[in-house]
């Protein structure tokens, strides 16, 4: 009986062993509890890494679709592009294509129809003349009927004076078109006067003023660009005066 109570029990002695197993089981279980919060908060803020990226990306995506439609941003990446591509727009390449296509036009002559052998000499009845003084100047004439100053022209009055029998004419032509206007001899019984107290212009009587062809009385007035000029018009008038006075006494 001794020796049989003094042998442990197996039973008794197993079962503190696995309740000590299971207990030290049990924290195990407590810890991977404890770690399964942590791993869904990771994953939460992955997701929301994740997502924050899209977003960026799609914001990118945005701001260069409107930087492109304005011209920056990738428009000006696809022109960059284009420059080195070295790419030519249409209506240059056409224009280039044509010219190096276009034929050369070949040299035309055409024999005229009538042939002129003699040089056409044309006349003003100014050849004996030699020109004594030239001023530019505008001319009126004074119309009776409706008693108002008209515009006769712009041009050049000069003084010529015959080479054969030294008389003095004025003679003054239209610009451009050269139609005369004023032609008279300068006779000592014409008189210049101030034309309204002007110290520019003068206006003066000629019986005889061939200009429309027929010896006609006008009464016309000349203005010049300033008084010296008109000065200077009124010295070379009474000069040529004087000088057919006598000659006009000798005939």
């Amino acid at each position: 009986m001794s020796a049989t109570e003094a042998t442990p029990d197996p039973v008794a002695s197993s079962e503190p062993q696995v309740a000590k197993t299971e207990t030290e089981a049990t924290p195990a279980e407590g810890e991977t509890a404890k770690e399964t919060p942590a791993t869904v908060t990771e994953q939460a803020a992955s997701a929301a890494s994740a997502a924050a990226s899209t977003v960026t990306s799609a914001a990118a995506g945005i701001s260069d679709n409107v930087f492109s439609m304005f011209g920056g941003g990738a428009k000006k990446e696809k022109k960059d592009e284009d420059e080195d591509r070295g790419d030519i727009s249409g209506s240059a390449k056409a224009q280039k294509d044509a010219e190096e296509e276009a034929p050369e036009s070949e040299d035309v002559h055409f024999e005229p129809v009538i042939r002129l052998t003699e040089k056409v000499e044309v006349k003003t009845n100014e050849e004996l003349e030699e020109q004594t003084f030239k001023m530019r100047a505008k001319l009126f004439k004074f119309v009776k009927d409706a008693n108002e100053w008209k515009e006769r022209g712009t041009g050049d009055v000069r003084l010529l004076k015959h080479k054969e029998n030294g008389k003095t004419r004025l003679v003054m032509r239209r610009d451009k078109t050269l139609k005369v206007c004023a032609n008279h001899y300068v006779v000592p019984d014409m008189k210049l006067s101030p034309n309204v107290g002007s110290d520019r212009s003068w206006v003066w009587n000629a019986a005889a003023d061939v200009s429309e062809g027929e010896p006609e009385a006008q009464t016309l007035a000349i203005r010049f660009a300033n008084a010296e000029n008109a000065n200077l018009f009124k010295e070379a008038f009474i000069k040529a005066q004087q000088e057919n006075e006598a000659l006009f006494a000798k005939a």
